[in-house]
């Protein structure tokens, strides 16, 4: 029996080495970062696509002060609720120390400057299929932002949801920067997928989840449970999103539908968001969206 329980203590303990090593947070080639420029310009595109300031500024905050990124938002889930972090130009208390790869890190590995799995409250699940260049690009536009001093919020998370180094096992499970529809694409609607499935981020709120809160990609934006338990998020896939390629731009840019409605809730933030885009951007989301599969529910 000793012999016994020593063989098993010694096979788990080489296996939860191996989980470890397996699962270890992920890191930017820093040489690869280190060799790009970022560009500003660029960059204030991609934080408007990527909704930075929907989580990362002040509630109600409009103008200007949408560029406070301040943190503080609660977001309650299953497994806890998280407070989105001070992710301006602070370099104590937001991410004004942060290197390029620090960030790129972050954005697209889910991997603090700590060496430390972020929680996927934080949408890397979605911003892992962006390129270095565009985290370089954010990068740069983010460091021309105002800071600010408001110290982070600890997230109120309990056992074992608190033990980071499991995140590693989710990520195994689900994190992964290959593209979701796949198949014979046009330009445009190859831009479109790069634009949704990357920072725009959509499935993270029109995709239902599993049990351990990953994406069930199977049911890509065929519409999700509402976090906040009122209603659910949309199907927009073309099983249920019978607009034209031209109505579902233009509401993407003024929130305005076909029949004259309007956007409500947390839609009516991300249509300020993307009426930051081009046209021609708004134009390769819509026929993206006309390419998702049909999903019916």
């Amino acid at each position: 029996m000793k012999r016994f329980l020593l063989t098993g203590s010694a096979l788990a303990l080489i296996g939860l080495g191996g989980f470890l090593v397996i699962t270890r947070p992920a890191h930017v080639d820093a040489t690869a970062v280190a060799a790009l420029t970022g560009d500003a310009m660029a960059g204030e595109k991609l934080f408007w696509l990527g909704g930075c300031a929907s989580c990362h500024a002040a509630e109600n905050a409009e103008g200007d002060a949408l560029k406070l990124l301040s943190g503080g938002k609660s977001f309650v889930t299953d497994f806890g609720t998280f407070h989105a972090p001070n992710i301006s130009n602070d370099p104590d208390h937001g991410i004004g120390a942060w290197t390029n790869a620090q960030f790129a890190d972050a954005l697209l590995h889910g991997t603090s400057p700590e060496n430390q799995h972020f929680y996927p409250a934080f949408p890397y699940a979605s911003y892992t299929r962006a390129t270095l260049q565009e985290a370089v690009d954010l990068r740069a536009y983010m460091a021309t932002l105002p800071s600010s001093a408001e110290p982070n919020k600890p997230h109120d998370v309990g056992f074992p949801f608190n033990q980071r180094w499991l995140l590693g096992g989710w990520k195994l499970l689900f994190l992964s920067d290959k593209p979701v529809v796949i198949g014979d694409l046009t330009d445009q609607e190859n831009q479109g997928r790069h634009l949704v499935e990357g920072l725009g981020h959509c499935g993270e709120c029109h995709t239902p989840r599993n049990a351990l809160g990953g994406l069930d990609k199977s049911a890509w934006l065929s519409g999700a449970a509402n976090p906040d338990g009122k209603g659910r998020i949309p199907n927009i896939t073309p099983a249920k999103l019978d607009w034209s390629e031209t109505d579902i731009a233009e509401y993407l840019n003024s929130g305005f539908t076909p029949e004259y409605d309007s956007a409500g809730g947390s839609m009516a933030e991300v249509v300020v968001n993307l009426s930051h885009l081009s046209d021609e951007e708004r134009a390769a989301i819509a026929a993206y969206l006309k390419r998702v599969p049909p999903i019916s529910n």
